[in-house]
This record gives C-alpha cells, sequence and structure tokens, in this order.
C-alpha cells in the first residue's frame, strides 16, 4: 500500500482555511481543488463541508498521493482526483461553478499563473467562486521578514518561481472576468483571495 504523502503545512493552515471557505462556498456546489498536492486538503474540507462535492485534481504524478487520503476517507462527497496540467489547452469539465486553490500561484512560473487564469475565463461560469490561499507581496513589499525568507528559498530552489504582487494577479483576475469580493488576512503572513465571476 502506497504510504500517504504529507504535508505539515497542510495540517496547519487547514482549520484557518476552512473558516472562510465556510462562508465563501455556502451553497451546495462542485469545488474543483487545482494542485490539490497530498490531498490532505481533500479530505479535510469535504469532510467538514458536506454539503459540497470536492473534485481534487493535480498533475497526473500526484493522483496516487491523493487517492491514498482519497481511500482511507472513504467520503461519499470526494470524487477521485482528476489529472489536470494547467497549461493543457483542454481540461476535463464543461464548466466549473466554484474552484479552491492553494499555494499554487508561487510554486509555478509566471506564465503558467497567466494560463491558469485564461483557464478561468474559458471555463468558469457565471458567478463562480474563486478561492486562492498562499503568500502576496503589496506594492511591490514583502509583507513579512518570514515571507522575504521564503522567497528567497523558493528563488533558489526554482528561479521561475516566487511570491507574486497581488496588484498583477488582480489584474490577470480582471481580464479574465473575476472581481475581489474579500482579501483575508490568513495565520503565518497568507491571505485568501476570494473573486467572484462576472454575470
Amino acid at each position: 500500500m502506497l504510504n500517504k504523502p504529507y504535508s505539515q503545512s497542510c495540517e496547519n493552515n487547514k482549520a484557518p482555511i476552512l473558516a472562510v471557505i465556510r462562508e465563501a462556498f455556502s451553497q451546495p456546489v462542485t469545488v474543483w481543488e487545482i494542485g490539490s498536492g497530498t490531498g490532505q486538503h481533500a479530505c479535510y474540507f469535504a469532510s467538514e463541508l458536506p454539503h459540497l462535492i470536492w473534485q481534487p485534481t493535480d498533475v497526473a504524478e500526484n493522483l496516487p498521493g491523493i487517492n491514498a487520503w482519497r481511500d482511507e476517507a472513504q467520503l461519499a462527497n470526494l470524487n477521485q482526483p482528476i489529472a489536470i496540467d494547467v497549461a493543457s489547452t483542454i481540461w476535463p469539465c464543461d464548466g466549473m461553478d466554484a474552484v479552491f486553490t492553494a499555494n499554487t500561484l508561487h510554486i509555478m512560473s509566471w506564465p503558467y499563473v497567466e494560463v491558469l487564469f485564461e483557464r478561468f475565463q474559458a471555463y468558469l461560469k457565471p458567478l463562480a467562486t474563486v478561492c486562492i490561499y498562499g503568500p502576496f507581496n503589496y506594492n511591490g513589499n514583502y509583507t513579512s521578514d518570514s515571507n522575504a525568507n521564503f522567497d528567497q528559498w523558493l528563488l533558489n530552489r526554482d528561479p521561475l518561481s516566487g511570491i507574486r504582487d497581488f496588484e498583477a494577479v488582480m489584474a490577470l483576475a480582471e481580464r479574465a472576468g473575476l472581481s475581489l469580493l474579500k482579501d483575508n488576512a490568513m495565520p503565518a503572513n497568507n491571505r485568501l483571495l476570494v473573486l467572484q465571476s462576472f454575470t
């Protein structure tokens, strides 16, 4: 049996994230999680929000780990994970009412971030809700010394990664037909952006 992958940060941030998305995703919808990683968030949010159908997605090589968590959880509202590469022109869905993504924008390259928002424009239904969790810079400045250190670590690991500027991300969101509903301050100098697609 495959050992389940594990992220301590997922354990640390899951409860604060839940407090925000419980309100953002208050209506029964299918939530597409872009970049489910280990699968820990998917299992936790599906268990705590039974009115939602949770749809994990990630690149193909991460699906076995997500399935290890899903198989153990045995939740009726947690779907089988689906392989989605952000760069793929066609995603395996016919529209999205709700999207959640955590700690992805600073991992992928900026061109991939741009493509992600292009996919949102293509696949989001009117009035869809999008929740984006992670660190952001504001007016080109770090919000903490820890974020500055984290960004340096990211750049050393992959020069194409890095903490993104809030204003640049919002420009992409506007072009994709998304407006910001709320910018939530989160523990550990993170944010959780709640956006909605235009009618």
